[in-house]
């Protein structure tokens, strides 16, 4: 219902309705910190471990700070308790795109990508993150995502010269070959931006998800030398009819997610290996995608594609 209602919805309602939340939201924070309410580092990090993450550990976060509570130094207290859970031998991504709106919008306007300097539109805590020292950001022009830890230079090299961000050799998919967790830090499956992967794992694809028209792309790397790429963008149509709330129910049932809490922040931890496999396997035998998330009435099954990780 909640999805039927966001599509159906015109957007400068939609946009009052989201600065009324964060409106709310930052007067509960103000009220939290006059009461003495604050979440330390250690708080965060024994919900973190409660939620199942673990030394060594590949996880993928995405992230809402207004939803966690009043933070004792803000994103810093969130990204060093991650870096401390994780540690020396586990990795730390987070999505870094620049993209605040439509894909199609954006790159209509001929933005340049800088690598080092062009901030994330996906938060204050991916924003954080994404200026520490050691932390390596992959050159895409619509969804680069930013790494740190051992594979971090694997999970963002490869990224550049894709002419869709969520192929093999996009981080997004190295987090499931890595075996790795996905984070929804206060936030819901709407935001969990490797639900994509699934349109580019499987051949043909049932619904016209990229747009016609293939933008070329300028990017400054972190050496702050020029390339050019090309590539594609979602097509505005197929965006507003995405219902991506409906399949918390699938993995729910594919006992492929773990719920719980991180400060104030209903939050969960989903398997990135398991979710992708489920959802290729759902889609090939039912339909079912982030359009279609109750699956497709009359669908033919179809033959599952041996494209991700492997057991």
């Amino acid at each position: 219902m909640r999805d039927f209602l966001r599509s159906i919805t015109p957007g400068i309602v939609l946009n009052w309705v989201r600065k009324a939340k964060k409106e709310k939201r930052r007067q509960l924070l103000k009220s939290a910190q006059k009461n003495g309410d604050i979440l330390t580092k250690s708080a965060i990090i024994s919900d973190l471990k409660a939620l199942g993450l673990q030394a060594g550990d590949t996880v993928l976060v995405h992230a809402s700070m207004g939803n966690i509570g009043f933070l004792e130094e803000g994103p810093k207290t969130v990204v060093d308790a991650l870096l401390e859970v994780v540690g020396p031998a586990g990795n730390l991504v987070m999505p870094t795109s620049p993209v605040a709106k439509l894909q199609y919008d954006y790159m209509g306007e001929n933005p340049v990508f800088d690598v080092r300097n062009t901030p994330s539109a996906m938060g204050s805590i991916s924003e954080y993150f994404r200026v520490l020292p050691g932390v390596e950001r992959s050159m895409h022009p619509t969804e680069p995502l930013s790494a740190i830890g051992p594979q971090a230079h694997w999970l963002t090299k490869d990224h550049f010269g894709e002419l869709t961000p969520y192929t093999q050799n996009s981080p997004f998919y190295r987090v499931a070959e890595l075996d790795g967790k996905i984070l929804l830090l206060g936030v819901t499956v709407w935001v969990s931006t490797s639900l994509h992967v699934l349109e580019d794992a499987v051949p043909d694809f049932t619904f016209p998800i990229y747009h016609d028209t293939i933008f070329e792309a300028h990017i400054v790397d972190a050496a702050d030398q020029p390339h050019t790429m090309k590539t594609k963008v979602h097509n505005p149509v197929m965006s507003n009819r995405r219902k991506c709330g409906g399949l918390q129910s699938v993995f729910d049932r594919h006992g492929i997610t773990t719920h719980g809490n991180v400060g104030k922040a209903a939050s969960q931890v989903l398997s990135a290996k398991g979710k992708l496999r489920v959802m290729v396997e759902e889609y090939c035998k039912n339909g079912v995608t982030m359009y279609t998330p109750e699956g497709i009435p009359d669908w033919q099954p179809l033959k599952t594609p041996a494209l991700w990780p492997k057991e």
